[in-house]
């Protein structure tokens, strides 16, 4: 038998877990559940994780966690439960499958369109780090940290996904033609690792014209990969393809850990009445079984969900509003009395269970991940973010005064927009500007230099944030302003 950790969550967590536990067990899936304490009743007692230790050490002593809805309090300024779990435990990998249900009429189950598409998003980076500042009173600041060795991780397992599940194209959806580091590295890992596989067609799209085309075109596309907040909206719209987030399932992939959850909300509205839609949860269980090499069991009960929804059997949530809904009870009820049999579209095959062995990591330091520097690596300036109220000649000139001999000033912009030496009246400020300053001759300067020009600068502004400004070779690191 399997152990896995089981978090029921809030809100209709509980009733909807019980009742795909209760479609398992009826289905004799060789499992064992150790329930661990999470969610926000665990927030309330003053656990700022949302989950005690003794939770915390279950799930990485068994690496699978199964877990219900979980609601994140309020003004208390805490984290996500959700959010911090899956970057805890390096998932770096959600994986949604978004397919049409027989059964869940929508806009293109009506006009005949199938829908099979896998989105795989980045789950640990991006603006998901959550790391923010106020640098003035008008300005506030967030991070996005996009790395090479953690794109390069959830590429991989895209493509890698891709290859076993006989897919013929990837594609990756980016934002690279605005923000060309950032995204601009998402897309060179992507293109990297398409190289060791040749077979799959591998082609990019603007992550806009994405999402016209998945909603105008959603059957073109197969494999989509993002990054975490584009990735989200991109998954969100995906489920809303194929009837909403009560039919869309969630695996998050790491190396020692995996999450399988229920990604809709808590509903607490309707939280006790036993009226909730279990579907989703129970697909992502499904998911979870087929991780964990019991193919069979895992074919057995999606063919009897599918054959369940076919026969037009729905809770209140959807389907013909004519007939009448059943509650969560009867609805996993009717699920367990339709094993055995198959659906007429696009039955799973009955493959033999191959129960993983579940191996037990002991990590004595943290994981490092990381590739190799540059061998000519220089740093040929800084970008000084300013706090001014002044207008940017004046900026400018008091600047100049305190640049020394070893900088030149390049550009002012406020908002990544030129407003020196050369901009538009017609460009509104805020209270923040950005002062470019590159090595003259562009020879590397050191950490040193940079601080002695800080403290120049300092003189004459309140400086709220710095960047290094890195080459390597004849490549710079950092992008230009708009109009610059």
């Amino acid at each position: 038998m399997t152990k896995v950790a089981v978090a029921k969550g809030d809100g209709i967590g509980p009733e909807i877990m019980d009742a795909v536990l209760s479609i398992f067990d009826s289905a004799k899936v060789p499992l064992q559940y150790e329930v661990v304490e999470m969610g926000k009743w665990v927030f309330d007692k003053g656990y700022s994780n949302g989950m005690t230790p003794e939770a915390q050490q279950t799930i990485e002593n068994l690496g699978i966690l199964f877990k219900g809805p979980m609601e994140t309090p309020k003004g208390k300024g805490v984290k996500s439960v959700n959010v911090t779990a899956r970057k805890t435990w390096n998932t770096y990998a959600n994986k949604r499958v978004f397919q049409t249900l027989h059964g869940v009429d929508t806009v293109f189950s009506k006009a005949g369109i199938p829908i099979d598409i896998t989105v795989v998003r980045e789950n640990i980076e991006d603006t998901y780090g959550g790391i923010e500042h106020m640098l003035t009173h008008d300005v506030a600041l967030s991070r996005r940290f996009i790395t090479r060795p953690g794109s390069m991780q959830v590429i991989k397992y895209a493509f890698e996904m891709a290859r076993k599940n006989g897919a013929k194209r990837i594609s990756c959806g980016h934002k690279a033609n605005i923000m060309k580091q950032t995204d601009g590295l998402f897309l060179e890992c992507f293109y990297e690792v398409a190289k060791d596989y040749p077979e799959l067609k591998a082609d990019d799209i603007i992550v806009d014209d994405l999402c016209m085309k998945l909603v105008t075109r959603p059957d073109l596309f197969d494999v989509v990969v993002l990054t975490n907040l584009q990735g989200d909206i991109v998954s969100d719209l995906c489920a809303g393809l194929v009837g909403g987030l009560g039919f869309a399932p969630s695996a998050n992939i790491g190396d020692h850990i995996c999450i399988f959850e229920a990604v809709h909300g808590t509903a607490p509205d309707i939280a006790g009445k036993n009226i909730a839609n279990p579907t989703a949860l129970l697909l992502s269980g499904i998911a979870m079984l087929r991780h964990l090499g019991l193919m069979e069991s895992a074919a057995m009960i999606e063919n009897a969900l599918l054959y369940t929804l076919e026969q037009g059997v729905h809770t209140g949530d959807f389907g013909d509003r004519a007939t009448k809904s059943l509650n969560t009870t009867e609805f996993s009820t009717a699920i367990i009395n339709n094993f055995g049999k198959e659906p007429k579209n696009a039955p799973k095959p009955l493959l033999p269970n191959k129960p993983i062995t579940q191996t037990v990591f002991k990590l004595d330091k943290n994981p490092m991940i990381y590739s190799k520097d540059a061998a000519d690596e220089k740093i040929v300036g800084v970008d000084l973010f300013i706090e001014s109220i002044e207008q940017p000649n004046a900026v400018a000139e008091k600047a100049l005064q305190q640049v020394g001999d070893l900088f030149k000033l390049v550009t002012i912009s406020n908002r990544g927009t030129q407003v020196w030496p050369k901009g538009s009246i017609f460009t509104n400020l805020v209270d923040l500007y950005c002062a470019r300053f590159e090595s003259v001759g562009d020879v590397a300067v050191t950490q040193t230099d940079i601080m002695e020009l800080y403290k120049r600068i300092s003189k004459e502004f309140k400086v709220c944030s710095a960047e290094l400004l890195n080459a390597w070779g004849d490549k710079k690191a950092y992008s230009l302003a708009q109009g610059q």
